[in-house]
């Protein structure tokens, strides 16, 4: 019995992945966002940032999420950013 609660736990696992990914699909549908768009924003961000500091882009991690909104609790699309930064550039100030 104990090996089948196992594999029933890995398939319950197994079913929250694909849940959040269908989550995540259903979010970039409603943001109307296509993985091209992300990307280009992905790309652009990079750019500007990068004139203000060095980041590490192998750890970068730039999702579109969902959020509720603070007066009504709907549920929204939200650009999420975790950019490390390796140290900030002199701009002569």
């Amino acid at each position: 019995m104990d090996l089948w609660k196992f594999f029933s736990k890995e398939s319950s696992t197994s079913k929250n992945v694909a849940k959040e990914r269908l989550k995540l699909v259903l979010v970039h549908d409603r943001a109307n966002c296509s993985p091209d768009f992300l990307e280009m924003v992905k790309g652009d961000i990079i750019k500007v940032i990068s004139d203000y500091m060095e980041i590490d882009e192998d750890g970068l991690d730039i999702r579109l999420t969902k959020t509720k909104r603070e007066y009504d609790d709907a549920s929204i699309p939200a650009l999420v950013a975790n950019i490390p930064i390796k140290k900030m550039k002199d701009r002569g100030r």
